[in-house]
């Protein structure tokens, strides 16, 4: 799944997705049921971190990937809200824009 753009892609949407739920079910539990900042003290951090290698993967595969300005605009926003980092992911499978082959680029 790591030896390609587009696996490190998707782990990292399905990672960034799941952080996502851990600082949600953290925050359900401080402000709903026990008033107790555990959750978020732990998955606040490691939600932080995957948000940012999130962040980073999707501007480093863009070009192996071949992903225009559109597409990469629409993987960085979908980062934002709970979850849509697996909606993204699942749309450009669908639409073909994580299967494109990665050639080396010729430097010029």
């Amino acid at each position: 799944m790591l030896t390609s753009p587009a696996g490190r892609f998707r782990l990292l949407a399905l990672a960034e997705a799941v952080s996502w739920a851990g600082l949600l079910i953290g925050m359900f539990f401080k402000y709903v049921v026990v008033g107790n900042e555990i959750g978020v003290k732990i998955f606040g951090p490691i939600h932080g971190v995957v948000f940012v290698a999130y962040v980073i993967v999707a501007l480093l595969v863009r070009e192996s990937l071949r992903w225009d300005g559109r597409t990469t605009v629409l993987a960085l926003i979908a980062s934002i809200p709970p979850f849509g980092t697996v909606l993204f992911e699942r749309w450009a499978t669908r639409t073909g824009r994580l299967d494109r082959s990665a050639e080396p680029v010729a430097s010029q």
